[in-house]
């Protein structure tokens, strides 16, 4: 059984179990909103699995969220129907019946996961620990809010995924991946090419005419996705920083000073002493080893010789009073003046005389010099100390329906307006917006809002509060051709060079293919003929990208083809490979073996849960379901 959430995300199985939501915080999206899918109380079931529910709230909040992870890892928006094109919207349903059938299953099961596993579990994700190691509950409350998930929904799923997770390894637990898929895997990941070939750069295309008026506007209308303007919303921040909130000139001089000799180690480096101790059975024997190295009957060498030490173990190294372990041998030795030799000192391990043999000085920076930074850091930790009382009389006057602008007003603080800003924290012009802390955790709640929203303040990394207001939301639109006319001119010529290069490359393969030479037929159009071998599948290697290398391997051994390769394309022949046989029991079978079960486990679970889903039985509205996500189709 897996003890903890961390465990399973490490865990081969615990990767292929549907929703587990670390993986989802962790990038700051709450991919599958798993706030509304536990959030009881709706009448509106777009499925359901047995008797577990899935809500249109649900659906609708997995939905925005899945189109909004797409949208920022393409760059682009997608219109509703680019977004069905993609299957989004039945991926995101696939992902909640999934879900409900997994839950359905545990709860028939009886399986129950006590409050004590999931809290160890919470406190012992890496994701949430902070720079010393510990569970930091500040970074815990500012990942949930990323995400828009509360603490309470937040424990109910993961009381959920543990249960999944059982469930899930008493199906699929030591499951063995059949030797034929093995060598399959070995062959096509051990499989190298060799290819030779010619780039045909953008000067193989000619002179390209620009375009008339006619050309440029199918052009647009065919791309017009690539010209829209992304959602943009206006919003008014209010932002409480420690650091702002510091009054460094009102610490005293008195209060500089004390910090400053407390922590004189923090603004330079320290006095460093090399110690040289010898040890005796009591402090008479010292003393009296002291009395002649005094008279100088015998040098502090040739005690320490005596007692049983040689040179290289007198010294116990060169050090800062800190960091000599025994604070009685510290006192002494950084007492001492360069050379001479102690007193009897009672150590812990016993009378000892000391000797300093070096003195590294302390290189210090004076206190004028650090006095402004000492100040500003008590400063701030006044005002940290401060921020939660503020905080809640800020929100007292949000409950009384009081603005923003009135209470940055009332309290003297600085409003943030910021009139028009996309989803990536950019202006209309492209320009990143200044002054937004903490971009990814508030521009994801400003997203998530609408205006006359009743949002929550959200906590900064600096232990400060930001609420905000968003006052316009304009949607993602189609920029007119009049707008983006210089950028639907250049795309157009890109494109037709790439078609006037794939033209010629057809030619190319096609000569290639009846036997010409490659090195006769780059002569002719006048670039270099070039060979690669050893080439392995996805990697790029010289002049061949990774996309092309792709290429060769998916060309017959003997045949030729050609891959675009940034604005040039690569015409090229196969002229070699090569597939070592799988060596049984080897490492590589074992790693391959490692690899694939969670393939295997994969398909296992998904054939379970079809069966669940066969048993229980699965309804879906389909009306419900097209209205969750944004209207009718």
């Amino acid at each position: 059984m897996l003890q903890s959430i961390r465990t399973a995300s490490r865990h081969w199985l615990g990767k292929i179990v549907l929703g587990v939501i670390f993986t989802f915080l962790i990038a700051g999206i709450a991919v599958f909103g798993v706030e509304e899918f536990f959030r009881g109380g709706s009448t509106s079931s777009v499925a359901t699995v047995g008797k577990t529910p899935i809500t249109a709230e649900a659906v609708r909040s997995a939905y925005q969220n899945q189109l909004q992870r797409y949208q920022s890892q393409m760059q682009r928006s997608f219109t509703p129907d680019q977004a069905r094109a993609l299957g989004i919207d039945r991926q995101v349903l696939a992902q909640l019946i999934s879900e409900a059938s997994l839950d359905q299953q545990t709860q028939q099961l009886g399986l129950v996961v006590p409050d004590a596993a999931v809290l160890r579990a919470i406190r012992e994700e890496a994701a949430f620990k902070g720079a010393n190691g510990s569970f930091d509950s500040s970074l815990f409350f500012q990942t949930l809010q990323r995400a828009g998930i509360t603490e309470t929904a937040f424990v109910r799923e993961q009381r959920a995924v543990i249960a999944r997770l059982q469930l899930a390894e008493a199906v699929a637990a030591d499951l063995h991946v059949p030797v034929a898929m093995r060598e399959a895997v070995h062959r096509y990941s051990s499989e190298r090419r060799s290819a030779a070939f010619m780039t045909l750069p953008p000067s193989v295309a000619g002179d390209v005419p620009a375009a008339n008026e006619d050309e440029l506007k199918a052009y647009y209308e065919e791309n017009k996705s690539s010209y829209r303007a992304p959602e943009t919303r206006a919003v008014t921040m209010l932002i409480l920083d420690p650091q702002t909130m510091a009054k460094p000139d009102a610490v005293s001089a008195d209060e500089v000073a004390k910090r400053y000799e407390a922590n004189r180690s923090s603004f330079g480096s320290p006095e460093k002493r090399t110690i040289q101790q010898i040890v005796f059975p009591d402090a008479a024997a010292a003393e009296a080893a002291r009395k002649q190295i005094e008279a100088g009957e015998k040098p502090f060498e040739a005690v320490a010789a005596e007692r049983g030490l040689d040179a290289k173990n007198l010294s116990l190294g060169t050090l800062t009073k800190a960091e000599v372990f025994d604070k009685a041998v510290a006192d002494a030795a950084f007492a001492l003046s360069l050379n001479t030799v102690s007193a009897p000192v009672q150590g812990r391990f016993g009378s000892v005389l000391l000797r300093v043999s070096a003195i590294v000085p302390e290189d210090l920076k004076p206190l004028a010099a650090v006095e402004a930074e000492i100040r500003k850091a008590i400063a701030t930790e006044r005002a940290t100390r401060d921020i939660d009382a503020a905080h809640d009389a800020i929100e007292d006057q949000r409950a009384n329906t009081k603005p923003l602008a009135d209470i940055a007003k009332d309290r003297d603080m600085a409003l943030l307006t910021v009139p028009s800003v996309d989803a990536r924290g950019a202006d209309p012009t492209g320009k990143t917006v200044e002054g937004i802390p903490d971009r990814d955790t508030v521009l994801a709640a400003v997203f998530r809002s609408d205006v006359g929203g009743d949002t929550e303040a959200l906590r900064t990394k600096s232990g400060g509060y930001v609420w905000f207001d968003v006052t316009q939301v304009d949607q993602a639109r189609d920029k007119p051709l009049a707008d983006v006319r210089d950028a639907v001119a250049a795309g157009w010529r890109s494109a037709e060079v790439a078609k006037r290069l794939a033209a010629k490359a057809k030619d190319l393969v096609a000569r290639l293919d009846k036997g010409e030479a490659l090195e006769t037929l780059a002569a002719e159009t006048g670039v270099q003929a070039e060979t690669e071998t050893d080439l392995v599948r996805g990697q790029p290697k010289g002049q061949l990208t990774a996309a092309s290398v792709e290429r060769v391997f998916a060309t017959l051994l003997d045949k030729a083809s050609s891959a675009e390769s940034g604005e040039s394309r690569v015409v090229f022949k196969v002229t070699g490979a090569t597939m070592p046989g799988l060596a049984l029991g080897s490492s590589t079978d074992t790693a391959i073996e490692s690899r694939f079960r969670t393939v295997v486990a994969d398909d296992v679970l998904s054939q379970y849960i079809g069966e669940v889903q066969k048993d229980a039985g699965v309804t879906v509205n389909q009306a419900a379901f097209r209205r969750a996500i944004g209207g009718e189709y």
